[in-house]
């Protein structure tokens, strides 16, 4: 009892002695005119899955088609990092131009948060259906980067504008021809990294802005030129002043089979690249 009563009395001594708290204040309606949520938004995808039979199809004018259907793709997680480190949702003004929304992705530093992904593939001409195998990606991991979206400073001009900014490094892409669970005959790229380089072409260690709604937009949206319709993909000229960022590109291995009759085709690494226009167009076939 003599011990519970000197712990009381300690607290109190501590509660008298130190200096009173600050009550909180009301704000008048001019200083809350004043405030402005300057965070964005900010979430993060803790024990991130996903799968099903959801499907994504092309099919082309004359019926024949190319889908993906039944998804699985989870994330792994940094338990320091869950929420100090999220995917950031902002809206930012653009001079001369319409605000922009701006979903920057982790930095992920320690590249514990990564991406798993395994679709099947399935191919239908000529009344046919035809399982073609799987697509698996393996511990696909961004480092920073994001997408920027925004409507087209050109006038006159319907579409989206976008902005990507990539650093990435992909454990492994495999096609895999009898199906997810088996790598009997399969094509692996193992090790790819894309990222910004220097002009030495050694690796900044940055995302490569590929696309720059402000410096170098892209631009998707349909088209008829001479050929007829068409869906165009645009990354335009850098604008005056402004020079396209450089990237590198690395391959640990290329693969195909994993028995003794495989062949190994080894790595490769380009060490500068760049985008100074690009315009592909995809349009139905006759």
């Amino acid at each position: 009892m003599a011990v519970l009563t000197a712990v009381f009395a300690l607290l109190v001594a501590l509660f008298v002695a130190a200096p009173s708290a600050r009550a909180m204040d009301s704000l008048d309606d001019r200083s809350l005119s004043g405030v402005t949520g300057r965070d964005g938004v900010n979430f993060n995808l803790h024990g991130f899955a996903l799968s099903g039979t959801a499907s994504l199809t092309y099919t082309a004018p004359n019926g024949h088609s190319l889908q993906l259907s039944n998804f699985a793709i989870s994330r792994s997680d940094d338990i320091d990092q869950l929420f100090t480190d999220p995917y950031s949702l902002q809206v930012r003004q653009r001079a001369g131009g319409a605000d922009l929304i701006d979903i920057a992705f982790p930095l992920n530093a320690a590249g514990l948060a990564r991406w798993q992904f395994a679709a099947d593939v399935f191919t239908t001409a000529d009344g046919q259906t035809i399982q073609g195998g799987a697509l698996v990606l393996q511990d696909l991991a961004f480092y920073g980067g994001g997408l920027q979206i925004s409507t087209p400073a050109q006038a006159n001009t319907e579409g989206v504008a976008f902005g990507l900014g990539l650093n990435l490094q992909l454990g492994a892409l495999a096609l895999r021809p009898q199906g997810r669970n088996s790598a009997a005959g399969e094509m692996r790229i193992s090790g790819l990294k894309l990222a910004g380089v220097r002009e030495d072409g050694s690796w900044s260690g940055q995302p490569w802005a590929l696309a720059d709604v402000r410096q170098q937009p892209g631009l998707l949206h349909a088209i008829t030129d001479a050929k007829g319709p068409a869906l165009q993909l645009l990354v335009d000229w850098p604008n005056a002043g402004a020079t396209a960022p450089l990237a590198g590109l690395s391959i640990d291995n290329v693969r195909f089979g994993v028995d003794a009759s495989a062949v190994d085709l080894g790595g490769a690494r380009i060490g500068s690249m760049q985008i100074q226009f690009l315009d592909v167009r995809l349009r139905p076939s006759n």
